[in-house]
């Protein structure tokens, strides 16, 4: 055994084998802006791409009925 694994701090029940590291994308500078999705929402879209161009034209509709709420009730 060397000294490195004498400090080794990890449970033996980790399999290091499977570790997956994401790594960040160049736009994204903290962890903190990540969304956990319920497996329902999940299920509805195929990639984050998909998630994204949703609440894209989810923003898009709320900003026109927002508007067209404003203009029926004579508000500028």
């Amino acid at each position: 055994m060397n000294k490195i694994e004498k400090n080794d701090e990890l449970r033996p029940e980790y399999d290091l084998q499977n570790l997956q590291v994401r790594k960040l994308g160049p736009n994204r500078k903290r962890f903190c802006d990540t969304v956990r999705l319920e497996p329902d929402v999940i299920a509805a879209f195929p990639n984050a791409e998909a998630v994204n161009e949703a609440l894209r034209y989810l923003i898009e509709v709320a900003k026109h009925t927002n508007n067209l709420t404003r203009h029926a009730n004579g508000i500028r």
